[in-house]
């Protein structure tokens, strides 16, 4: 930029070839000046924090028990990702649909989920499930198999094991 009439020159290349020097306009037909400070705060989409949540076993599980416990889908839905004694204890709460919320309330939702490995592959875990406008507690334990996947190994609702 030329400090004396404000304005920038620009190479342009004439019919033989040599670069000519052209005044232009600051900004006639550029993009505008881009911010490169990098100071600026860059908040993650609540949709790349989701993502990056259900990466984690303890939040996919607890997504899982959430919409079979809410009712949302039938208990065979967990069929491939609980062992035996998970399975049947699902299986008894699942009908009563406790973390339905009342009528005109919104859907249930996995408000936190935290963890605890008290051995390698072993997550003993707990969410904190908004149904309506109750809070209610949900704990579980998942374990690593052989064939590498999480299973789900035993659940808890509202601190009783059912």
């Amino acid at each position: 930029m030329n400090r004396t009439t404000g304005s920038r020159t620009a190479g342009t290349r004439t019919a033989g070839g040599r670069t000519a020097a052209r005044t232009t306009r600051p900004g006639a037909g550029t993009a505008p000046p881009r911010r490169t400070d990098a100071r600026r705060p860059h908040p993650a989409p609540a949709a790349a924090r989701r993502r990056e949540r259900e990466r984690l076993p303890r939040y996919w599980f607890a997504e899982r028990l959430l919409l079979t416990l809410s009712g949302q889908r039938p208990v065979h839905w967990m069929l491939g990702h609980t062992l035996g004694v998970a399975y049947d204890q699902l299986a008894v709460l699942a009908p009563y649909a406790p973390l339905q919320p009342a009528p005109p309330g919104r859907s249930p939702a996995v408000r936190h989920c935290d963890e605890f490995r008290p051995s390698p592959g072993v997550i003993e875990a707990f969410a904190r499930i908004a149904a309506g406008d109750r809070l209610l507690a949900l704990a579980f334990r998942l374990e690593h198999c052989t064939d590498q996947r999480w299973r789900c190994s035993a659940v808890e609702l509202g601190g009783t094991r059912r």
